[in-house]
């Protein structure tokens, strides 16, 4: 699971859960991180029961802010990844493990913790899928949706791991802004930057951003899949695309589902 937003990815372990039970299957979800003070799901392991964020803040001997304590507990459980294993239990044939990691985003980016860390799961069997999600709101400006699907490509070059790519808080996007959500879902940098409005601003860093975003272009990785968590079928389209990508339900049809905006906006409707 990577995320750069605390209660998005909260709210998305939550959907999942309760997606499990109307389902029927069997999925268990791990907290990691330490600086969670509330989340509306239950954990199977958790690893403020090893080590918390305000824990290490209060040790006046490593004097370390939030960000510097988030770091060091993470490093604390790959020196304890023992105790992890021990939690995780041995009887680990789970339909799968949902786990819920800090949103640090040098996590991901510029560290190798989350790195070893998927290392360490995969010699115990585990297949490994990333999570990236970003809010939908990123919609409403090019140069900052941009940079957002640049961390998603730094995440997913970072991990080299199988990587999903997530639009969150779909029912809170505008009419106009679902509408041009295709250009978005792949995102090509210079057909979003002819949209971006003439200012002061612009004229001096546009160059700049259409710069950043080639190298957007060049990878050629990143694709987002809107989600709205209301929707049961967003959200089996997403369970059964992680499915086939770690190759669960290798035997399983592909079933694609286009975006519609109308049929989303004959839904927010209805609710």
């Amino acid at each position: 699971m990577v995320t750069t937003q605390d209660r998005t990815k909260s709210t998305y372990c939550a959907y999942i859960e309760r997606h499990a039970v109307d389902t029927k299957r069997q999925i268990r979800i791990v907290n990691l991180d330490p600086a969670a003070e509330y989340f509306a799901y239950q954990p199977v392991v958790d690893i403020r029961d090893l080590i918390e964020v305000k824990d290490v803040m209060q040790d006046k001997l490593l004097n370390l802010g939030p960000n510097g304590a988030l770091l060091y507990c993470m490093e604390y459980l790959l020196g304890h990844m023992d105790w992890l294993h021990e939690q995780l239990g041995e009887d680990l044939d789970g339909d799968y493990y949902l786990f819920d990691c800090p949103g640090q985003i040098e996590l991901y980016t510029h560290l190798n913790l989350m790195k070893t860390l998927a290392r360490t799961l995969e010699t115990w069997s585990f297949r490994i899928c990333g999570i990236y999600t970003i809010d939908a709101h990123f919609l409403t400006d090019s140069t900052k949706f941009i940079a957002g699907a640049m961390s998603a490509l730094g995440a997913m070059v970072n991990l080299e791991i199988p990587h999903v790519s997530i639009l969150t808080k779909m029912d809170l996007m505008s009419k106009k802004d679902k509408k041009r959500l295709h250009s978005y879902l792949e995102p090509d940098s210079e057909s979003i930057l002819m949209s971006e409005v003439e200012t002061k601003w612009n004229s001096k860093f546009l160059k700049l951003t259409a710069a950043v975003g080639k190298v957007l272009d060049n990878y050629g990785l990143v694709r987002f899949y809107p989600l709205d968590m209301r929707r049961s079928k967003d959200m089996e389209s997403l369970v059964l695309m992680i499915d086939i990508i770690m190759g669960v339900s290798e035997d399983a049809d592909v079933k694609t589902q286009d975006f519609d905006a109308e049929e989303m906006e004959a839904e927010d409707n209805i609710s």
